[in-house]
């Protein structure tokens, strides 16, 4: 049935739960690569100074299919623009666990990362299909989902290197993509947007949504500062794992899985936010993010069960805000939720990216303290920004 321009229907939680699963399967592609590069670069004739190129490229690719392939939801038969994406996902995956070669590997792997935001042609659908009562608590599980498989593709992905080598996890995840296809093939309903427009008027009206929706500037703004923060925390925190507390690689990947335990904010969050505590909870998410990392820069018995309680904290206020703001910007324009959401998590990588850039210098110019007090800096940063525009 085609959902286009009907008005939103009651989303059964059964297709809730299905978008949530294909959102977090999805959006793990981003991911894998980290905690195996320095497997995969020497087979693929790529140098330890270039190695991180993999893990760079494929967040460009990210954030340019945010920007150019995303927009196209609102131009585009949803479901039809998901299929191709993904079926381009799932063949470059493929070659990147068969790739030999350092340019054909980065060329796929930044193939990978554009193909990927087939994931944010989901979300907005789902705000689309629910009603503006229940959208707030739609959004919220749909994105535990999404943070479920950003927190969980790296000891997934380290434990298919251990076992399998590091090829298969490229094609695993290449599985995981042909079952999301499948999924979304049956499950997903149709939709056509109302737009009678060209492609590169669309691209051009991106320009225009910024100027006119400053509540979109604003939210996208403090949630990039929130992400970078969860950027810096969790680039930095395998190294001083390792070289602090002397854990090995399964060990840090098992303290990854204690993150996932802030998963549980979005489905919280998302129904007060329906119930109209989105101010009052997007000020609690900005000072839990400051706050969680205050302790840990003391020189305190039981450091890893710290730094845990701040990876399990800094989630909670991440995915929480995210929400609160997807809800906000997407009640902005509704015929535009595919652009606006392109704006918005264009901007949040882009802070994601800066973060994780921040990691390396940081720790080695001034240890875990420099690291905590610029993660704790940002949030604060979002914090005072927000009180000053809500009071206007």
């Amino acid at each position: 049935m085609n959902q286009s321009r009907a008005q939103p229907v009651q989303i059964s939680n059964t297709l809730v739960s299905i978008i949530a699963l294909c959102c977090g399967l999805i959006v793990a592609n981003i991911y894998y690569a980290q905690p195996i590069i320095e497997l995969l670069a020497p087979d693929v004739g790529l140098s330890a100074h270039s190695a991180s190129f993999i893990v760079s490229l494929t967040q460009i690719g990210y954030a340019m299919g945010l920007f150019f392939l995303v927009p196209l939801a609102d131009l585009v038969e949803n479901k039809r623009l998901m299929l191709i994406t993904l079926a381009i996902t799932f063949l470059s995956l493929i070659g990147a666990g068969l790739a030999q070669s350092p340019s054909v590997m980065l060329l796929l792997c930044l193939l990978v990362g554009a193909s990927s935001v087939s994931v944010q042609v989901l979300i907005p659908l789902a705000a689309h299909l629910s009603s503006d009562e229940k959208r707030g608590q739609v959004l919220g599980n749909i994105m535990a989902g999404l943070l479920l498989g950003i927190l969980l593709a790296r000891p997934v992905s380290s434990l298919i290197a251990d076992h399998f080598g590091w090829r298969a996890v490229f094609y695993f995840a290449a599985g995981c993509m042909a079952f999301i296809a499948s999924v979304i093939y049956f499950a997903i309903p149709s939709r056509q947007p109302a737009h009678n427009t060209t492609y590169f008027k669309l691209l051009k009206s991106l320009k225009q949504l910024i100027i006119q929706q400053p509540v979109l500037r604003q939210r996208a703004l403090y949630q990039a500062l929130m992400f970078a923060s969860f950027s810096l925390f969790w680039t930095s925190v395998p190294v001083v794992l390792a070289r602090e507390y002397g854990l090995s690689q399964s060990q840090i990947a098992l303290f990854a899985l204690v993150g996932a335990a802030g998963a549980i904010a979005a489905p919280i969050v998302g129904r007060l936010a329906d119930k109209g505590y989105t101010h009052q909870l997007s000020l609690l998410a900005k000072v839990i993010a400051a706050a969680c990392f205050l302790p840990s820069i003391f020189e305190l018995p039981h450091g890893v069960i710290i730094l845990a309680l701040t990876g399990i904290f800094i989630d909670f206020a991440v995915q929480a805000n995210m929400v609160l703001g997807q809800r906000v910007v997407y009640s902005l324009e509704p015929q535009s939720r595919a652009r606006l959401n392109a704006i918005y998590m264009t901007s949040i990588f882009v802070g994601g990216a800066l973060g994780s850039l921040m990691a390396s210098p940081l720790y080695e110019a001034g240890g875990w303290e420099s690291v905590a007090l610029v993660a704790a800096g940002m949030p604060v940063i979002s914090l005072v920004g927000y009180l000053m525009t809500s009071k206007k």
